[in-house]
């Protein structure tokens, strides 16, 4: 009889209702907005790193088992994850954060989406049919997206929601407060003129007045080509531009070449949180792209 007493203490002990809820980011930005909202004891855990391109993820067994323990999954959406999270999904068999639930949240649809293709075709490349996903650049999306992850935060764990939302509004303080900062510090770059790799700079691009010239891609996800790079060179010549833009898993190799060929300075920006070791939340990774837009160094 003590025995199954004690027995019966301890799998009351391990509860979901005594855990702390687990968080399934499928990229860095949305897992760092989950720690700055979510309460210390949340289990977060970000399916792919800075150093990847969020893309081309193989739907791991361990990113399988880790989605079906998931209370929230949060997602970019605009098909950015379209070639490996449908499949996550389907064989986690997890029906708290399925499609339509509380537990599924795609940031995606809670900002403007800009670059909607005119036309659907798949000889232009990999496009995304609802516009380009790469969200997170423009730090007024953060807010937007984390003003939903409160609500959905509060709709999990109701119990908690007085919690959220303080923390939500803690954040929100202090990210406007940095966004005054950025702004000041954007001044200088209004009316630049870039070349990028992918066209990932949409946004960013957008928040600074910035202008994007050129692509190394001759279409959306395909490698540079050396008949491209070289129209590029002879374009840049005649019209020159302020700097030449990657991210960090982009091949550096074209961006160097160009630069070493036209005098621009190739510069690599995170992109996302830890996509470079001084971006380690999403207050560094903003202050380290203004740094970087701001010197022109790599």
């Amino acid at each position: 009889m003590r025995l199954l007493l004690t027995l019966s203490l301890c799998l009351f002990c391990l509860s979901p209702a005594w855990a702390g809820l687990e968080i399934f980011a499928c990229e860095p930005e949305w897992g760092a907005l989950a720690r700055e909202l979510s309460l210390p004891d949340a289990e977060i855990f970000s399916a792919t790193t800075g150093l990847q391109d969020p893309h081309r993820i193989q739907a791991r067994p361990a990113l399988i088992a880790r989605l079906r323990r998931a209370d929230l999954l949060v997602c970019t959406g605009a098909e950015l994850e379209v070639g490996w999270l449908p499949l996550l999904l389907r064989r986690a068999h997890n029906p708290r954060v399925q499609s339509g639930k509380p537990g599924n949240l795609e940031a995606a649809r809670y900002v403007r989406l800009r670059g909607i293709p005119q036309r659907l075709d798949r000889a232009e490349g990999d496009i995304h049919a609802s516009g380009n996903p790469h969200i997170q650049t423009d730090p007024r999306n953060i807010l937007r997206v984390a003003r939903e992850m409160a609500k959905r935060l509060s709709t999990i764990d109701p119990s908690h929601a007085d919690e959220y939302n303080a923390r939500l509004e803690d954040f929100s303080r202090r990210w406007k407060e940095a966004m005054k900062r950025w702004k000041r510090q954007g001044r200088a770059l209004r009316g630049g003129k870039v070349v990028v790799y992918h066209d990932q700079w949409l946004y960013l691009l957008h928040w600074l007045k910035m202008e994007q010239v050129a692509t190394l891609e001759p279409k959306p996800g395909v490698p540079p080509t050396p008949g491209h790079l070289a129209d590029l060179k002879a374009r840049l010549q005649a019209n020159p531009a302020k700097l030449i833009l990657r991210a960090p898993f982009m091949d550096p190799k074209p961006a160097r070449w160009l630069s070493a060929q036209t005098g621009i300075p190739a510069v690599v920006l995170p992109y996302t949180v830890g996509g470079d070791p001084a971006a380690g939340d999403l207050f560094q990774l903003f202050d380290l792209t203004l740094q970087r837009l701001g010197a022109g160094k790599p």
